[in-house]
């Protein structure tokens, strides 16, 4: 195909309207480079207080994170969209059955990132091919702050719980973007329509926020289940429910979501075999079998041995001694994160003469300083009977 003439920049932006659509994205508007300027302020703060936890890519070239300029110095326009991953119901009512563990809306259907960035590549392909100006495609995969950017170009705004927030779409809309040298129109930006109202800060099962828009990573479920690559505080463990990938309790809660739909994008639907997954059959899941259930999804990244962990936990949590059978299996796991968690689980649902005897049994040989220390701290729960024999 040739390519046109010099277009105006109103008929290349209404062109990239049109490609938008009809990927699927729900929303579509233009920013420029030099929009988030204030934005590294916030961004030193985060850093300098620690709340990045062990996330050391976030601390990496923070003056290009915070200037879309300094990335690419030929950039003159960002083009925002927003791809609604909205569910069907309530996420926070699948809280209530302590025996199933609870996956992020978000990572119930295929991994976002393979998803957008396949449909903003053929976006910025046909764009460069029409219109001659050179792309580049960013999916949370580069030191991009793209929330700020989003708010920018008046997709959303910041909430409190610095998460993006839409009018159309409450706290449910993936984000990308791609930069090109062509100039576009910028959109107005969003502005705060938070209010007074603070009910993502107050649902927050560990207390993660230390201020409006303040998050500290470390006591965040979303971090400690996902990036998180050792033990868990032992403090926070039990605050963690059964929430073993992700929290939403934030988004969920957010009175913006009166206004949310279901997300139309089939791949981004929750896969039935994820949406209430029994606690004891995650538990017996091997690394093959791990990567089985969750193949083409953003799980994946965390491995068998960290996911295992976290399940372990939740069944820690569950006031159910019929699991006490599955943490048992893994007292012998390869895994150390595995194995202490299998201790813990089990000083929380069984008898403390129970489990003494399988402290007897094990303690001695373990080599691991971490899971002989949760023997030792684990004590059982008040004994109700006989212990087995």
């Amino acid at each position: 195909m040739s390519r046109p003439g010099p277009a105006a920049p109103a008929a290349m932006k209404d062109w990239l309207r049109t490609a938008a659509s009809g990927e699927g994205f729900e929303a579509m508007r233009v920013t420029r480079p030099a929009a988030i300027a204030a934005a590294g302020v916030g961004l030193d703060a985060f850093l300098k207080a620690g709340h990045n936890a062990t996330m050391a890519w976030l601390a990496a070239a923070p003056e290009r994170r915070a200037s879309p300029a300094r990335l690419w110095p030929e950039a003159r326009s960002i083009i925002v969209f927003g791809a609604n991953y909205g569910p069907a119901g309530d996420p926070l009512d699948r809280l209530r059955d302590a025996a199933c563990g609870v996956i992020s809306v978000y990572a119930l259907g295929d991994d976002y990132h393979d998803v957008i960035k396949k449909k903003l590549k053929r976006i910025a392909g046909g764009f460069h091919r029409a219109y001659g100006h050179d792309v580049k495609v960013f999916v949370d995969t580069a030191p991009v702050m793209e929330k700020p950017l989003a708010e920018a170009a008046g997709v959303g705004w910041q909430g409190r719980h610095t998460n993006l927030v839409s009018r159309k779409f409450g706290s449910w809309l993936f984000l990308g973007s791609i930069f090109t040298t062509a100039s576009l129109p910028p959109d107005e930006p969003e502005t705060d329509h938070c209010g007074s109202c603070r009910a993502c800060l107050d649902i927050c099962p560990t207390a993660a926020f230390v201020g409006s828009r303040k998050l500290d990573a470390r006591r965040c479920i979303s971090y400690l289940t996902i990036e998180h690559k050792g033990h868990i505080s032992a403090e926070l463990r039990d605050r963690m429910g059964n929430r073993i990938y992700g929290c939403d309790d934030c988004l969920a809660i957010c009175p913006w979501n009166k206004y949310a739909r279901a997300a139309r994008e089939r791949k981004f639907h929750p896969r039935d075999e994820l949406i209430a997954p029994a606690l004891g059959d995650l538990a017996a899941l091997d690394d093959a079998g791990f990567r089985a259930l969750f193949a083409k999804s953003p799980v994946k990244r965390t491995g068998r041995d960290r996911f295992v962990r976290n399940v372990l936990i939740a069944i820690g949590n569950s006031d159910d001694p019929a699991l006490a059978e599955s943490a048992e299996a893994l007292l012998g796991d390869g895994s150390v994160l595995v194995r202490a968690m299998a201790v813990w689980a089990l000083s929380r649902l069984l008898d403390r003469s129970a489990f003494e005897i399988l402290k007897k049994r094990h303690e001695r040989a373990e080599s691991d300083a971490d899971v002989r220390a949760e023997w030792v701290s684990g004590l059982g729960r008040p004994d109700h009977g006989a212990a087995p024999g």
